[in-house]
């Protein structure tokens, strides 16, 4: 095999693997649950992982939700807000649905 050919092939496979990680599902920053809203509308705490950096974490008593803590760089935080493994702040407000836990 040439390298012109070599070379499209490899280009042909990372397009086709690409095109495999398009999403296609339902909109994710909307609790469709009980108590619907937008996830905009709850306030986040931080949860801190065992390596000291940073999560948001919203817990609407019957779902929970947690993302890492990214510089605009992409880089996580660990900003030092709480001990590893405790959670801070009022992540469990703007919600009628008491938690079980």
């Amino acid at each position: 095999m040439d390298m012109t050919a070599l070379k499209t092939l490899i280009i042909l496979g990372a397009t086709a693997s690409l095109g495999a990680c398009t999403s296609i599902g339902p909109d994710k920053t909307v609790d469709r649950g009980v108590n619907a809203h937008h996830l905009s509308t709850l306030v986040a705490g931080i949860w801190v992982d065992p390596n000291g950096c940073d999560h948001w974490i919203i817990d609407d008593g019957v779902e929970g939700y947690l993302s890492e803590r990214l510089t605009p760089d992409g880089r996580p935080v660990c900003s030092g807000v709480a001990l590893p493994t405790e959670v801070v702040g009022p992540f469990q407000q703007g919600t009628f649905i008491p938690d079980p836990l």
